[in-house]
């Protein structure tokens, strides 16, 4: 079992089938400016580069993207789960919209939730914006996925505003 999953309840089966990634934390994080309220986020220098050119290229499209997180400790993880069981969620809804602790993409600073002016962040309303239009067709060039579409492979909820940057993918 992993450290802290007895405490907050996740099956000792979780992540096997189906088989979820694992994720580990990244050597070097850089500082890609607050969030949509204020907090400072990370990303890996490759992920923040190729950020900085979408929003860039976005916006001289007249679309705005706003960063709501980025890199997410595994730790932090842990204490988001917690937060949630302690709000009363039952663990298993609360896995369905946050991977247990090692097992989020944000972990590895190359994960990016994104929202835009007028909608409201971290739902699937996003999914009807210009914004999530136009990720759609140019977020490939500069090396971002979505991560969760609808009926995804790991059963997980559909996140239109988690987008994954790929290394491999950007060059």
């Amino acid at each position: 079992m992993k450290p802290g999953w007895e405490q907050l309840g996740i099956p000792t089966s979780y992540g096997r089938s189906p088989a979820l990634p694992r994720f580990a934390e990244p050597a070097e994080l850089v500082a890609v400016g607050p969030n949509i309220i204020g907090w400072p986020q990370r990303l890996t220098p490759a992920t923040a580069r190729a950020w900085a050119d979408m929003v860039a290229a976005a916006a001289t499209d007249s679309v705005d993207l706003l960063i709501v997180s980025g890199f997410r400790s595994i730790a932090d993880q842990a204490r988001l789960i917690a937060g949630k069981l302690e709000a009363g969620q039952a663990i298993d809804t609360i896995l369905r919209v946050n991977t247990a602790p090692g097992y989020s993409q944000h972990h590895t600073g190359r994960a990016i939730d994104i929202a835009t002016p007028g909608i409201r962040p971290l739902t699937e309303t996003f999914a009807d914006s210009p914004a999530f239009t136009w990720l759609n067709g140019n977020a490939g060039r500069f090396g971002f996925t979505l991560s969760y579409p609808r009926d995804n492979e790991w059963g997980l909820a559909y996140e239109p505003w988690h987008w994954f940057f790929d290394e491999e993918q950007s060059r």
